[in-house]
């Protein structure tokens, strides 16, 4: 079974390096990771924390964006291009269960994600430290949104892997794809925004508010790591929500959200006609 999984991985990763994707990713990652870096580490004397810490803080609003949108490119024409290249009735006349297969392409999108991920974060850390030394002390802030940052993006891999089983065409996938970017990632956080000033203090706030924000992997995602940021007061928006929600609920939805991911694209998959 691990055979047959890394066999699936390793075929995903050739081809990944054949379409650019591993380029792509660690280009995107060390740019904006290095222009982030300079832009929201300026006012770390003034907030009582090291250099690295209110990197990592600023580095986590661009995560949440970017790494799901990455993961979303990666991922949507993983079952619809294997359709509309005609070599998915060859993927599945071998002795592999489809939801090895989806383990496999998973296993391998990941590694390329913690790839971009270690050169992007990697390279805002040594600018860090080399312009303050002191800066070292916020490695820890550093790895907490690494390992947070991977997480989301397999929950995101997961969600590309179910669209694309659903739409069964590229085109559809990536237009899906888009969409479910747009919905999770940017128009979620406007409608919560809207219902909570509706709201004006009421019930919603008080109550439907928190777990509307955990129900979000994005926004579970973003919660965490604004809790255990010593450096919260550098993001904005949703920080002072941070406050108010236990970092175990918010890490919870974390580690929930790819296995939830995954079992529904291993659903949607099993629905393909080869």
């Amino acid at each position: 079974m691990i055979a047959r999984m890394l066999a699936t991985a390793v075929t995903e990763v050739h081809i990944a390096r054949r379409n650019r994707w591993v380029l792509i990713a660690v280009v995107l990652m060390v740019v904006f990771s290095l222009v982030l870096s300079a832009v929201g580490s300026a006012p770390s004397g003034g907030l009582g924390a090291d250099r690295l810490s209110i990197t990592a803080a600023s580095l986590t609003s661009l995560s949440v964006y970017l790494v799901p949108l990455v993961a979303l490119l990666m991922s949507f024409d993983a079952v619809a291009g294997e359709v509309e290249r005609g070599t998915l009735p060859l993927l599945l006349t071998y002795p592999v269960a489809r939801w090895e297969v989806l383990v496999g392409k998973l296993l391998a999108h990941t590694a390329i994600l913690v790839i971009a991920l270690v050169a992007g974060y990697g390279a805002a850390a040594v600018v860090a430290v080399v312009t303050d030394p002191a800066a070292a002390a916020g490695f820890g802030a550093l790895w907490r949104l690494t390992w947070t940052s991977t997480l989301l993006g397999a929950t995101f891999l997961g969600i590309g892997y179910a669209l694309s089983s659903l739409a069964r065409r590229a085109s559809g996938a990536a237009g899906l794809a888009i969409g479910v970017w747009l919905g999770l990632v940017v128009l979620y956080d406007l409608g919560l925004l809207a219902a909570v000033v509706a709201d004006d203090g009421g019930t919603f706030t008080t109550s439907v508010f928190p777990y509307a924000l955990l129900a979000n992997p994005a926004d579970a995602f973003r919660l965490f790591n604004l809790t255990a940021s010593e450096a919260t007061a550098a993001a904005s928006g949703i920080s002072g929500a941070a406050g108010s929600i236990p970092a175990w609920q918010s890490l919870s939805s974390i580690l929930l959200w790819p296995i939830l991911a995954l079992a529904l694209a291993s659903l949607a998959f099993r629905k393909v006609e080869p």
